[in-house]
C-alpha cells in the first residue's frame, strides 16, 4: 500500500450537495478498491490561476489516501470521465510528507507556520 494525495478542482457550478456527493463518490471508489482514506480537506471555492473551460473559479478538494499502486489507473479513468472535474493531480507521498501531514492534522507545530506579530 502506498500513500497518495489527490487534489481535484471541480466546476464551480456544483451545489453544496453535488460537491459532497462527488467527494463521497471518490472516497467510496478508494475504499471499494482496497484503499483507505487518511484525511480529506474540502477547500471550497477558490480563484484559478488561469481560466479553465472559460471558468475563473473552482471548487478545490484535497484527500490523502492509501491504496495499491494499480488503483491509480482506475482513479484516473474515473476522473477523466467525470464532466464536473476541471483538473486533478495525484501525488505519491514519501515518508516525510506523510509525517508532515499527520502533524498538521493533529495540530502539532510543523515549523512552517507563519509567525504572528503582536
Amino acid at each position: 500500500m502506498n500513500n497518495y494525495e489527490l487534489m481535484v478542482i471541480f466546476t464551480p457550478v456544483l451545489s453544496d450537495d453535488e460537491f459532497k456527493a462527488a467527494q463521497k463518490k471518490y472516497t467510496t471508489l478508494v475504499t471499494d478498491n482496497g484503499g483507505s482514506i487518511v484525511g480529506d480537506n474540502p477547500w471550497g471555492l477558490k480563484s484559478l490561476a488561469y481560466p479553465i473551460q472559460k471558468k475563473t473559479t473552482g471548487l478545490y478538494w484535497v484527500v490523502e489516501f492509501t491504496a495499491p499502486s494499480d488503483f491509480n489507473e482506475k482513479l484516473k479513468i474515473q476522473l477523466l470521465r467525470d464532466e464536473s472535474v476541471l483538473r486533478h493531480m495525484v501525488t505519491k507521498l514519501d515518508k516525510y510528507a506523510v509525517e508532515y501531514n499527520q502533524k498538521k492534522r493533529s495540530g502539532v507545530p510543523t515549523g512552517t507556520e507563519k509567525v504572528q506579530e503582536g
